[in-house]
């Protein structure tokens, strides 16, 4: 047998709980070790084009159709560049509106990342049958003085519910789960009562977009930004929709502190030794541009740039280092390109004969962005050992708090299970900090500043400019940029947190973050690559899910075939 022939492939497909469609190839050798990973993009995302030829001032609304989950962030990063093309400042209160929407979306995003999208990873639903609930009980109260709804009463509830699924021979969105792997580490106990809080974060999460709404117009897809500022001036002013804003963050708060980060806590000392394996871990370039300016001019994010795990200094980011290329992906223009120049020109070069990707080709449609040439990871783990080194006040504090609990160093945080551990507490940063904002939003009221828009005249702004925004949202770093000419959208480009983490291979053959990440996973069972999911799941995934192709005749477009294990 040559070696060669003693490797197999792995393909998922599609890599199910993230929005959109990714596909993963790995390479495993003799002893079931990742030695070779390929992350595809599998839709392309065309809003680019379609905004070329367009009103500046309408690319807001189109600009959020890149998404359905971060419709705010892509609105707002589209707003914000054409406002820093025609050098408009919006008012203080327009950006804390602006901030109290992303920032409840930040901690609506990463709940539901954890618990619905990513946590069954780690937690085995079919094991909680067979808890013990008075058991359950006692431990939930070890990780923390006053559980979010962990009476033995409440847990029994929780285990009938679930028994009622598996009874009734529908187990519905918890089919075909890797249930029982040897992989799986918490006791039946702990995963009742994750499951627990995987139910209640259902309402949570759901209030929460009520919350976003409040100031957004509605959820998804926001209506009340616009270029110089915001329209949703009566419900700043209204102190009943304040309230309602603050019942709903309240709520959540308790969630957090009560539910959430006590469950990360159990993770974290359940699955200890994978964390200080360093399974999941990337090539340790960390990249952050800041921002969420607080009242006392400190920013919420530091920015910053860390390279290949040197926790000993940061460097300053600088947006006009950063380049994509596509020599790998299918696009046209290949050599690496300031994003205000690029084109969006498709190039499909098919996949290879046995369905499989061109692994010396081109083989995703999302691009190969990087910063001074190098691959970058963005995201919740960048900012909080970013906000850390940098000593940031609104994130050290919590940081350290969590790592004094947990046993946890900075470099376990650059891991699969530590990517979520950096969420969790991001959520709790995030959550508390929107208070200070909601509070300097009613001092502002109190002495009359009601101001929520920057007047401009259009006519009398430059024919010819361009503008960027680089953003902070939930899943790392946003960036939008565009290139007016005429007055109309000359060239329009959004870089966004995924295509930073779902990199392909660039020219130089270098792996994007999950690539990365994947390659040196040893699997327990190659029929069930649980590991390769929890590494891929850690990043929060989401790609362009917006645009769903339908024939209105209902014919079949195409279709999707998962086929786990094909050998070559």
């Amino acid at each position: 047998m040559t070696e060669a022939t003693k490797k197999q492939k792995i393909v998922i497909d599609p890599v199910t709980r993230i929005e959109g469609h990714l596909r993963v190839e790995i390479e495993v050798d003799e002893h079931n070790t990742v030695t070779e990973a390929w992350a595809s993009g599998q839709l392309f995302r065309g809003i680019e084009t379609i905004l070329k030829g367009r009103d500046p001032r309408d690319t807001g609304l189109i600009a959020q159709r890149i998404c359905g989950v971060c419709t705010n962030s892509h609105y707002r990063a589209s707003i914000s560049a054409v406002e820093n093309a025609y050098d408009i400042v919006p008012p203080r209160n327009a950006e804390i509106v602006r901030n109290l929407i992303s920032l409840a979306l930040f901690v609506q995003d990463h709940l539901v990342h954890y618990y619905h999208l990513h946590s069954l990873d780690y937690v085995d639903v079919t094991s909680a049958l067979e808890a013990d609930c008075h058991k359950a009980s006692e431990i939930a109260h070890q990780w923390h003085k006053h559980p979010y709804n962990c009476s033995q009463g409440d847990l029994a509830a929780v285990q009938e519910k679930l028994a009622n699924f598996v009874n009734a021979g529908r187990l519905g969105l918890f089919a075909n789960g890797y249930w029982g792997h040897a992989q799986y580490k918490l006791s039946p106990e702990e995963n009742l009562i994750h499951m627990n809080h995987y139910l209640e974060a259902l309402r949570i999460q759901r209030e929460v977009s009520k919350a976003i709404a409040i100031f957004g117009g509605k959820t998804p897809h926001p209506q009340n930004l616009v270029v110089g500022g915001v329209t949703s001036v009566m419900d700043m002013l209204n102190p009943q929709r304040l309230n309602d804003y603050l019942f709903i963050i309240k709520d959540m708060q308790e969630f957090l502190k009560r539910a959430y980060l006590p469950d990360m806590k159990m993770v974290v000392a359940a699955y200890g030794d994978n964390i200080k394996a360093g399974e999941g871990r990337g090539h340790g370039n960390f990249m952050c541009s800041g921002g969420y300016q607080l009242s006392d001019d400190e920013p919420l994010f530091a920015s910053g740039i860390i390279w290949g795990h040197d926790f000993s200094k940061t460097e300053p980011f600088d947006d006009t280092q950063i380049t994509e290329e596509a020599s790998r992906s299918w696009y046209a223009d290949e050599a690496p390109t300031s994003p205000y120049d690029e084109t969006t020109e498709p190039d499909y070069t098919d996949m290879n004969a046995d369905g499989t990707l061109k692994t010396e080709g081109k083989y995703s449609w999302i691009k190969a962005p990087r910063y001074q040439g190098q691959p970058m990871e963005v995201g919740p783990a960048a900012r909080m050992i970013i906000g850390y080194v940098k000593n940031a006040k609104a994130v050290r504090p919590y940081m350290q708090h969590f790592m004094d609990e947990t046993g946890l160093e900075l470099m376990d945080f650059s891991s699969a299970i530590g990517r979520n551990a950096a969420r969790a507490v991001e959520a709790e940063v995030v959550c508390d900090l929107i208070f200070a904002f909601v509070s300097e939003l009613i001092e502002n009221i109190k002495y009359y500043d009601e101001t929520t828009w920057t007047k401009y005249d259009f006519e009398a702004l430059p024919l010819e400019t361009k503008g960027r925004a680089v953003l902070e949202v939930p899943r790392g770093m946003l960036s939008h940029f565009i290139r007016i000419q005429e007055a109309k959208v000359k060239n329009y480009q959004a870089v966004v947190p995924t295509t930073w983490n779902a990199s392909p291979k660039d020219g130089q053959g270098v792996r994007g973050p999950y690539e990365e990440a994947i390659v040196g996973l040893k699997l327990a069972d190659p029929q069930q690559p649980l590991e390769v999911l929890r590494a891929v799941h850690s990043f929060d995934p989401c790609l362009a899910c917006a645009v769903h192709v339908i024939d209105a005749q209902g014919h079949t477009l195409s279709e999707h075939r998962v086929n786990p294990i094909a050998t070559c």
